[in-house]
């Protein structure tokens, strides 16, 4: 499979292809706990990720399938066996129904185009130090795409499980998803479930990590859990500063806002109706 880490297409002991990213992948150990948590911290607020499991590669497998390999440039080296990170992959068995890029008119057409919104907060709340992944997928009398999001490796920063914000991390590279969020309420129900994601929900996550995908150090998962939980509510100063940046992701922002200026507050002003009404009685 194409991407950094080497992923592998593997068909399951249930009868599913996943893409299966090994212990031993060129980027880090901890890509396989990232893929894990972000993705079901993504499923539990209701946002379409692939369903993701951990998956057993035996190394009698690996000894005998030439393709398990990872390519280091001068050399190779034999895929580590074990627990390994397995995402289902997009579309099945059907060919031919999984791009992942669309034309900006069929892009905008997308069934569930607003969750990028959704999923930006995710990125933001998740430190993703990459660009935001997605693929395109519909059945045969469909007609319109719905969106994956995917590759969730980069969150937490990498292997480096800190949180180094910027504006322009964990974004997806085209605007034009973006074009429809005019305020806050585009982000829900995504946002609030984010901002009040439970902390005991959080933990059992993190209990489904194997050990060995980031040294088996409980104290640096702990650390992680706590500061995750920490960034809950900082992740609309995250995405204000994604809106204030060079990108100008959200243009129909400000035009809301002008609108609504010019067009008053009025259920204020009725307030204010009322409450002169009943001083002047």
């Amino acid at each position: 499979m194409r991407g950094g880490a080497q992923s592998h297409l593997m068909l399951g002991s249930d009868a599913n292809l996943y893409v299966v990213k090994f212990q031993n992948n060129p980027q880090h150990v901890r890509v396989l706990a990232n893929e894990l948590l972000a993705t079901r911290l993504a499923e539990a607020v209701g946002l379409t990720v692939p369903p993701c499991e951990v998956v057993e590669v035996t190394d009698w497998l690996i000894d005998n399938t030439s393709d398990l390999r990872m390519d280091l440039g001068r050399s190779q080296e034999r895929c580590k066996g074990g627990l390994q990170f397995g995402s289902r992959f997009v579309g099945g068995l059907l060919p031919g129904r999984v791009v992942d890029y669309l034309p900006e008119e069929t892009l905008l057409e997308t069934r569930n185009l607003q969750e990028f919104a959704g999923m930006l907060a995710l990125d933001k709340w998740t430190c993703n130090v990459n660009g935001r992944q997605a693929v395109f997928v519909k059945k045969p009398r469909e007609r319109r795409y719905a969106a994956t999001f995917i590759d969730q490796g980069y969150c937490f920063s990498a292997g480096e499980w800190k949180f180094v914000d910027a504006p322009l991390r964990g974004v997806y590279a085209r605007n034009p998803v973006y074009r429809d969020v005019f305020g806050w309420e585009c982000f829900e129900p995504w946002l609030s479930r984010i901002e009040t994601f439970a902390a005991e929900k959080a933990w059992a996550i993190a209990e489904t990590v194997p050990p060995e995908w980031y040294g088996g150090d409980t104290g640096v998962m702990e650390q992680l859990v706590e500061q995750l939980l920490e960034r809950r509510l900082r992740v609309r100063e995250h995405i204000d500063m994604f809106r204030e940046s060079s990108r100008q992701p959200f243009p129909n922002w400000m035009r809301a806002k002008e609108k609504s200026m010019r067009g008053g507050f009025p259920d204020l002003e009725k307030a204010q109706d009322t409450a002169g009404q009943k001083w002047m009685m």
